[in-house]
C-alpha cells in the first residue's frame, strides 16, 4: 500500500533527483518558461514555488536558502529583484503547467510550466522594439534578409554538385565518372 508516500522517484536517486529540480528551476526563473515532462513539471512545481516564497522575505537568510539550491547569483538576484516584487501581493500559485501531448519516441506526456505574469513581461517589450525598428528602416529585417541569403547559398551548394554519367561497362560495376568541370 502506499499510504504516506509523496512525490515522485522520477527513475533517480534523491540525490540526482534534487540536482534535476535544481537545474529545472533554475531555468525556469531564468526563461521563466520551460518544457519538460509532465511528472517532473508537477514535481517541480512544489519545489518552485518554495523557493518564491523565500524570495519575498528579501533578507539575508533568505538569500542564503535560495542560493542552497539556485547557484546561479544572476537568476537569484533576478528572483529577489523582479519577480518577489511581480508576486508580492500574491498569496501562492506563482507557475502553471500546459499539457502538450505525448513525446514523439517515447510517448511521455510533455508539459509547459511557465511563471504566472510571464506572458505579460513578454508583450510588453516587443511592441518599443518593433516601433524602433521602423523608425531606423533597420532591426527586425536585416537578420530575416540574412537568413534567407545563408538558406539560398546553401541550396546553391547543393544544386552545384558535379553531374556524373555511367558509360557502357560502367554501369555493371557502379561506378561513374565526373563530367566536365575542371581538375584530372
Amino acid at each position: 500500500m502506499k499510504h504516506r508516500v509523496s512525490g515522485r522517484k522520477l527513475g533517480r536517486t534523491s540525490a540526482h533527483r534534487l540536482a534535476t529540480l535544481r537545474n529545472l528551476s533554475t531555468e525556469l526563473f531564468r526563461r521563466e518558461r520551460i518544457r519538460t515532462t509532465l511528472m517532473k513539471a508537477k514535481e517541480l512545481r512544489p519545489f518552485a514555488e518554495r523557493l518564491i516564497t523565500m524570495s519575498k522575505r528579501e533578507t539575508l537568510h533568505a538569500r542564503r536558502l535560495v542560493l542552497r539550491d539556485i547557484h546561479d547569483s544572476g537568476v537569484v538576484s533576478k528572483m529577489f529583484d523582479t519577480l518577489s516584487s511581480r508576486y508580492a501581493q500574491r498569496p501562492g500559485g506563482y507557475t502553471r503547467i500546459i499539457k502538450l501531448g505525448p513525446r514523439r519516441g517515447d510517448a511521455a506526456e510533455m508539459a509547459f510550466i511557465e511563471l504566472v505574469g510571464a506572458e505579460l513581461q513578454a508583450k510588453a517589450p516587443a511592441a518599443p522594439a518593433d516601433k524602433g525598428a521602423g523608425e531606423k528602416g533597420a532591426g527586425k529585417g536585416e537578420p530575416k534578409a540574412k537568413d534567407d541569403a545563408a538558406k539560398k547559398a546553401a541550396r546553391g551548394k547543393a544544386a552545384a554538385r558535379p553531374k556524373t554519367e555511367s558509360k557502357g561497362k560502367a554501369k555493371a560495376t557502379g561506378t561513374t565518372r565526373k563530367v566536365g568541370g575542371s581538375g584530372s
